[in-house]
């Protein structure tokens, strides 16, 4: 065995005569600085930000907030609360949310309070 890896891709193009002699467009243009100035996880979350991605924790947190400001009944509030615990299981722990109660339900409404604060 001559090969210490696998490569299927370029045993494709082997077969097919196309391993180097490729000549479709992006053939000897550089790679864009941004490419080899960051690593690969920093590269991942700006292509990942350009292109509008959310992680699930923030798609919930945008939702909880919605639904706080449109909680009427305590039903509203016990759904608000199982939204929170799935939250919480997701998101970074400094980030985790207290439960809503109906009594501090007006004030995580004012503008400005989007975040529920740890009691």
């Amino acid at each position: 065995m001559d090969k210490k890896y696998n490569d299927l891709v370029g045993d494709i193009l082997d077969a097919a005569g196309e391993k180097d002699n490729y000549s479709g467009p992006g053939k000897g243009k550089p790679l864009p600085k941004t490419n080899t100035k960051y690593d690969l996880f920093q590269n991942f979350q700006r292509v990942a930000k350009e292109n509008g991605y959310l992680p699930p924790w923030l798609k919930l947190q945008k939702e909880i907030t919605r639904l706080i400001h449109t909680a009427a009944t305590e039903q509203d509030i016990k759904e608000i609360n199982k939204k929170i615990s799935a939250y919480n299981q997701l998101c970074p722990s400094p980030l985790q949310k207290s439960p809503v109660h109906p009594d501090r339900l007006d004030k995580a409404k004012k503008p400005g309070i989007c975040r529920l604060k740890r009691v």
